[in-house]
């Protein structure tokens, strides 16, 4: 065994001549190690002749060569044992390992005296060892007496012996499991602020059906920024979001919400897909410049069958049509948010009844041995066979692009299906459509118009006479202010009657107070005080659309 490595550790020892003579300790040693047995060693006229070795203390201490191996792995301060034999048999324990693990006995199997080994999974090493000739080492393993150590098991050449020397690292592994709760409960933090900030429970238009699903990344990936959201703008039509934060952490959740909570501010304001992200690109840059953020925000509805969207660097919407083939959106997308520079545009896809619209964010489909056009032609195809409610296809895509708990990035899915309703479901979703024509006495036509169709919906006489009031008020109000062409839509779903006006002026309605003398201006108050909602917001031809809603009676 050559035990020079451990011979500076000694207390009270160094080898020969070092403190002497540095520059003849190395030739010496080497002439010591390279004399044959019995030959006498020739004395240096240009060195002292050595008489032993100085302490640090100034006291002479025991040469190296004059220690036995038994004195050398006692004075070690890490514990060592000595296991002989293919039973590995204990030969020897050190004091240092007595003190940690107690008086072991000699001559017995290591497997019944040393249980400890067994604790620190060396057990099944030893003879990987002996077989091998090769060292193997167990880091940081905790034992039942509270200290955590670090052994290697060493072969001992020509003996049949393996030598088991242990470090103690209870320090660093405290230290390291002290770090490791603290990054825990920093990401515990940045998930509980991620998951307070995206809806608690998504709102459900009378039109479709929607679930989502939102995944952080494993433990050892900090938590990103990814969102969804669902927005009912009235009228029937619904805004459906679906965006990622670059980066990792709390800053990048907190980023997060700022922009979810712009969009739905956004939204209110019934503007044009394009126009939402033109307003989100110039708020993301006053945020912060250097968080840059990707979007799509899209609106259904359903008098028209499509989503109409616009994407900011975001992955395109994917729509599975009722027999199963699947459609990408394709362009305009723009640069991400916060770029600035960049005027954005709206786009279409179809949404007809019985297709299914997947918006997800790119932990769903980004790989690092592919690129992510190939992950999204994944998901396309787990797409096509994807059946079932919302919520089984979220399952069901995740599961078929191998994301599990340990994914190492965040994953947002939304999935949004537009019903093909028949029978007696069917029945409760009617449309009904009357152009404006002639002048002022196209408003006794509407009034008649939307008495025929509201008794043929058999809605209650009190909803029905409300229905024709607000018939009357909206287009009265388009015949005074707006220009053509004009147009009267009443819609029932199962759950409200909505009526609505479109013309072909852009100036926007707002509800005003109006003096007693006043023969104007109480239209859209009246529409206010009788209906549940009501808004109005421009259409893409350049005109403006005017409605209001009543909840049915469930």
């Amino acid at each position: 065994m050559n035990f020079t490595r451990w011979s500076a550790r000694l207390p009270g020892t160094q080898r020969r001549a070092a403190a002497r003579d540095d520059r003849s300790s190395v030739p010496a040693a080497r002439a010591e190690y390279a004399r044959p047995e019995g030959t006498p060693a020739q004395p240096d006229a240009a060195a002292p002749e050595p008489s032993g070795t100085d302490t640090a203390e100034g006291l002479p201490g025991p040469a190296l060569d004059d220690l036995s191996a038994r004195e050398i792995l006692g004075r070690l301060p890490a514990p060592v044992a000595l296991l002989h034999g293919p039973d590995h048999r204990v030969a020897y324990v050190n004091d240092a390992y007595e003190a940690a693990f107690g008086p072991r006995p000699t001559g017995v199997p290591a497997a019944e005296a040393m249980p400890e080994l067994d604790r620190l999974s060396v057990l099944p090493l030893l003879d990987q060892v002996l077989r091998s000739g090769t060292p193997r080492t167990v880091k940081s393993r905790r034992t039942t007496e509270g200290g955590s150590y670090t052994v290697t098991c060493t072969p001992i050449a020509g003996e049949d012996g393996v030598l088991v020397y242990a470090a103690d690292v209870t320090d660093h592994a405290e230290a390291a499991e002290r770090l490791r709760t603290s990054e825990r409960r920093h990401r515990e933090t940045a998930v509980t602020l991620q998951r307070s900030l995206l809806p608690q429970e998504l709102e459900q238009p009378d039109d479709l059906r929607i679930a989502a699903t939102y995944q952080p990344g494993g433990t050892d990936a900090a938590v990103g920024g990814d969102w969804y959201d669902v927005i009912t703008l009235g009228a029937g039509r619904t805004a459906l979001v679906i965006g990622d934060v670059m980066g990792r952490g709390v800053r990048a959740a907190a980023v997060m919400g700022q922009l979810r909570t712009a969009v739905r501010a956004y939204a209110r304001l019934d503007l044009p897909p394009h126009e939402v992200i033109q307003l989100l690109d110039v708020l993301a840059a006053e945020i912060d410049a250097s968080q840059i953020a990707t979007c799509v925000y899209a609106v259904h509805d359903p008098n028209e069958g499509q989503l109409v969207y616009a994407s900011a660097g975001h992955l395109p919407i994917l729509v599975r049509d009722e027999d199963g083939t699947v459609q990408r959106a394709a362009d305009p997308t723009g640069p991400p948010l916060g770029t600035g520079g960049w005027v954005h545009t709206s786009g279409t896809i179809a949404l007809p009844p019985g297709s299914t619209a997947v918006l997800y964010t790119d932990g769903l489909v980004e790989r690092r041995s592919e690129d992510i056009d190939e992950g999204v032609a994944s998901l396309a195809r787990a797409l096509e066979g994807a059946k079932g409610s919302p919520q089984v296809v979220c399952d069901r895509l995740i599961r078929s692009l191998g994301v599990t708990a340990e994914h190492d990035d965040d994953v947002a899915v939304l999935v949004v299906q537009h019903p093909a309703r028949t029978g007696a479901n069917a029945e409760l979703f009617h449309n009904a459509a009357l152009d404006l024509l002639g002048g002022i006495e196209a408003a006794p036509r509407a009034r008649a118009f939307a008495t025929g169709v509201l008794t043929s919906w058999r809605f209650p006489v009190e909803l029905r006479d409300l229905g024709v009031l607000a018939t009357s008020e909206l287009v009265a109000n388009s015949l005074q202010h707006g220009t053509p062409p004009m147009r009267l839509g009443l819609r029932r779903t199962d759950r409200r009657l909505i009526i609505e006006v479109t013309d072909g002026d852009d100036h926007l309605p707002r509800r005003r107070q109006a003096e007693p003398a006043d023969e104007a201006g109480r239209g859209i108050s009246i529409i206010a005080s009788i209906a549940t909602s009501w808004g109005s917001r421009r259409t893409p031809g350049g005109g403006k659309a005017v409605w209001c809603e009543f909840a049915l009676p469930q």
